[in-house]
């Protein structure tokens, strides 16, 4: 396995399509976790997940590539959030 070079930049650089891609399929996960066990863990573990998704969707917009793959996630992303804050709402009702 090749070593990677000081000063050559990290493949989150070089392609932050993929890692928002990434960072949107695990925070859905996390929201559905959430979302069928809706324990504080869960719930603070998927907006920690999200807070995550937010800084990727950041980066990718600033390089402005692959604007339909962006706009996509940020769509999902949207949803996610509105999901979660149910979830939320509905924990702190429980409580």
């Amino acid at each position: 396995m090749a070593k990677k070079r000081a000063g050559t930049p990290s493949w989150k650089q070089n392609h932050p399509n993929t890692l928002l891609t990434n960072s949107v399929e695990r925070s859905e996960r996390a929201v559905k976790q959430a979302m069928s066990h809706p324990e504080e863990f869960a719930v603070e573990h998927a907006f920690n997940s999200i807070e995550r998704t937010d800084n990727a969707l950041y980066n990718a917009e600033q390089r402005q590539e692959h604007v339909e793959i962006v706009e996509q996630n940020k769509e999902k992303l949207s949803q996610l959030k509105q999901q979660l804050q149910e979830v939320d709402e509905t924990l702190k009702d429980l409580n």
